[in-house]
């Protein structure tokens, strides 16, 4: 009897169609929220380079606060939402 049900299960398995595997969401590197962190921090660095009255600690603590800034958004981006890759 367990052979029976168990053979019946397999054929039903080969039968169904193929299961589509998600990924949470995009990779960080297809999206445009790395690109603009990306800009800001070059702009915050360019700004401390040129700028008098713009010292180097202020500048990497803005880095430090938009990366982390990015780092939650993605968590939060990450958590519950699903991103189906599809092939074209």
């Amino acid at each position: 009897m367990a052979s029976a049900a168990s053979s019946d299960r397999e054929r039903a398995d080969r039968t169904r169609a193929p299961r589509v595997v998600a990924d949470e969401t995009k990779p960080s590197f297809k999206t445009t929220e790395l690109l603009t962190m990306l800009g800001i921090v070059a702009a915050i660095l360019i700004a401390a380079a040129s700028a008098d009255n713009f010292d180097a600690p202020r500048a990497w603590t803005l880095v430090a606060v938009v990366a982390s800034a990015y780092m939650i958004s993605r968590g939060l981006a990450k958590s519950g939402s699903r991103h189906v890759e599809l092939d074209d």
